[in-house]
Order: structure tokens, then sequence, then C-alpha cells
């Protein structure tokens, strides 16, 4: 159940980088206000160059703001507190194929601090929420696309987080797989976890997603349930940016 606590929170973030041998000023996000309320699944969607990636980045803590402010439950980020409450997927993951995935789930959560009865314990519980206690002890190189969505699920979760960043985590997938990356992240609000996903497919965000956020060249300009938006636009999220840049549904 989604409460009146902020999950993320993003007041006036800005971010620039300099380009070009002249430095010349990219601003990436511009001016963002934003506010995630616990237990939502919430869909950040934009087109290339919207300024996406940058504000995860900025979320996770890997860039410095040039302006403003964001915090992850009152933390904010880039503290090592904020960092424990964040379980983060990427688009495209690298894992270590020769450990089999019992291995590589075991080694993220001693990366997180976990050890001894607790980490077997979480290891086991994530194995099993994720489909693959039958196949803990296969390397990870004989994994399926899908079951590496599920491994990287499995190893984002170890330490329990607050707040899931999933970065497309359907590219690639077969239909069958996407329903089952749609059904986990439905668990995981049942659960009373956040969920921040970035995706493409519209179907997708019609499924699991309660509001969606639209950026274009850095600013917000679509904030709303998913549930308000118009049929023909729930047919193309994206198309939105185009018809309404510079105005708030």
């Amino acid at each position: 159940m989604a409460s009146n606590e902020a999950a993320v929170e993003l007041a006036q973030l800005s971010k620039d980088f300099s380009v070009g041998l002249e430095g010349l000023r990219l601003r990436a996000v511009d001016s963002l206000n934003l506010r995630i309320g616990r237990g939502q699944v919430y869909g950040l969607l934009g087109p290339n160059g919207s300024g996406k990636s940058t504000t995860i980045k900025l979320i996770l803590g890997l860039l410095e703001p040039t302006a403003g402010h964001c915090r992850v439950l009152g933390v904010p980020c880039g503290q090592v507190e904020a960092r424990r409450l964040i379980g983060y997927l990427p688009e495209s993951p690298y894992f270590y194929s020769y450990l089999t995935g019992r291995e590589l789930v075991r080694f993220y959560g001693r990366m997180a601090g976990l050890e001894g009865a607790r980490l077997n314990a979480r290891v086991a519980e994530v194995m099993a929420w994720t489909g693959l206690a039958t196949a803990a002890d296969r390397r990870v190189e004989t994994y399926s696309k899908g079951m590496l969505q599920l491994i990287g699920l499995a190893q984002m979760l170890v330490h329990e987080p607050e707040l899931v960043i999933l970065d497309e985590p359907a590219t690639g997938l077969d239909p069958a797989s996407v329903e089952a990356v749609n059904t986990l992240i439905l668990n995981l609000k049942d659960e009373g976890k956040t969920v921040l996903i970035t995706s493409h497919l519209t179907d997708q965000i019609q499924e699991v997603c309660d509001r969606i956020a639209i950026l274009d060249r850095g600013r917000l300009i679509v904030e709303c349930a998913v549930s308000d938006l118009p049929v023909n636009d729930r047919r193309s999220l994206l198309g939105i940016s185009r018809r309404s840049h510079g105005l708030s549904v």
C-alpha cells in the first residue's frame, strides 16, 4: 500500500555538462521537480536525449547535481545510507559468467555487507522468489536472456532495498519472460517496495505502473496517473512528448 511518504524527491534538480573543446554548457536535466510516493510503481519515460539516464544517475548518486537537490526516503542522494536503500539493475548488466547463479548472488550479498546465516538465507530467498532455485548451481554462462534478467533481479534484491530502479528491464526478452518480469515487479509493489522503471514498451508501462513522468530535453512535460491518460495516448505514451511540450497533464 502506498503511503504519503516520498520515496524519491527531486527539487529544482539540474545537471550541466561541458561539451567540446570550448566547454559549451549542455543542460541534461533542467529544474526537475518530481515526487514519487512510497509503494508506487513509477514509469520514467522520454525519447533518447530526454534526460532519463542522467536523472537515474543523479538518484543513484553517481553524478553530482549542478543545482537543486535529490533525496531517497529523506536521505540526500549520494550518501552511503541512500545507496543502501537502493537496488539497481541497468539495461545491460555484466555478470561473471563463470560463477553459478548462487555464487553470483552471494558475491553481491557480501558486497552489500551480508554474511553468515543471514547471507545464506537471503540468497535462498531471492533465488526462490525469482524462480531460479532449480538453476542456482548452474553457471551463469548457460542462462538464457530471460534467466539473466531474473538473476539480475535476484542480486539487486539480496540486500532488501526499499527503492528498486530498473532500466529497460524487458529489453530483448521474449513475451513469456516479459510477463515474468512484470509479475515480479507487481510482487515488489505488494511487498511495499517502490519501483522506478524506464521502458519503451507501452504495454509494460500500462500493466505495471501507477504513475508516469515524461521528460523531453531535460524538462518534465507530463506527470500523471496512467489511468488518467486518454486511451489513444496509452497506445503511444512517448508520442505525448511531441504534442505536449511545455504542458502538464
